[in-house]
């Protein structure tokens, strides 16, 4: 059997780290770092994912404050609080918790958070620096599945690294990211053909397009490493993009649904919290 890469195991080690720094930071700079959430409708994932980034940041020893709006709200009004936000010097990060209804733009409301204070690394700016290699705020969820590769010393020069999913929130960092460590990178998507040929090639596989067992134990090499990011549920029950039962015997490393990558995306935001926290306190 494969080992398991227990993202709810890491994540407590991490926080604790995460912890122990914000108690430091108290003791330099005489504050925490502060993360505003903004979230607008009442999804109930969004509502349920709000809450457990308030939870971390509280544990943690950082201030949280969460500003709910009401679904009808104007993308005038959600800019106007945003830009209050930038220029609040108590508040050190901004999250926009995503989806916002269709009315309003998006991109809009991605690049009026100010670089300095984007948690999520989802401002362009953020994004050129990752793809530039040059210092920047990376996105939590991708930032999460390198920690999580690098606790297990998993090699990744030279590696031939297959990517399932193309978004901008998952599919395209990691792929930025196992680059700068290396590896040769392909992205694969659902509309990808010979995704079996392609699979079976690849020493690490992260899936990440969203759909239940798109990568079923046919389609592993024995000895890949598999990154799990999908979360569907099917007949109640939380599953991955990846057939776990059948591949963890396959595998070399797998991450499981839950309990995978999700404990570590959030890790990753408070530790991006914090990096806007110091370059605030070090103008």
């Amino acid at each position: 059997m494969g080992e398991i890469i227990s993202g709810k195991e890491l994540s407590k080690e991490v926080r604790e780290e995460v912890r122990i720094e914000v108690e430091s930071l108290k003791a330099t700079y005489g504050a925490v770092p502060h993360l505003a959430v903004v979230l607008v409708g009442s999804d109930p994932a969004s509502e349920s994912y709000v809450k457990a980034k308030g939870r971390a940041c509280r544990r943690a020893g950082m201030d949280s404050t969460i500003i709910r709006k009401e679904s009808d709200i104007s993308e005038a009004e959600l800019l106007e609080i945003i830009s209050d936000l930038n220029s609040d010097k108590g508040v050190h990060g901004i999250l926009v918790q995503l989806p916002i209804p269709k009315h309003i733009n998006e991109d809009k409301v991605i690049d009026a958070i100010s670089i300095e204070k984007d948690v999520d690394g989802f401002h362009p700016l953020n994004v050129a620096y990752m793809h530039l290699g040059r210092p920047c705020i990376l996105p939590a969820t991708p930032m999460g599945i390198m920690t999580m590769l690098k606790s297990k010393n998993i090699a990744l020069k030279g590696k031939d690294a297959l990517i399932i999913g193309r978004s901008n929130l998952v599919g395209k960092p990691v792929a930025m990211l196992l680059m700068a460590e290396h590896a040769t990178i392909t992205i694969a998507h659902s509309r990808t053909q010979n995704l079996k040929e392609k699979c079976l090639q690849a020493d690490i596989i992260v899936a990440a397009v969203g759909r239940a067992h798109t990568v079923t134990k046919d389609m592993v090499k024995k000895g890949a490493v598999i990154v799990d990011v999908g979360v569907n549920r099917i007949d109640g029950k939380l599953v991955g993009d990846c057939d776990f039962d059948d591949l963890k015997d396959i595998a070399s490393f797998i991450t499981p649904v839950p309990g995978g990558v999700g404990p570590m995306t959030i890790t990753s935001l408070l530790q991006n919290t914090i990096e806007c926290f110091r370059k605030s306190m070090e103008k």
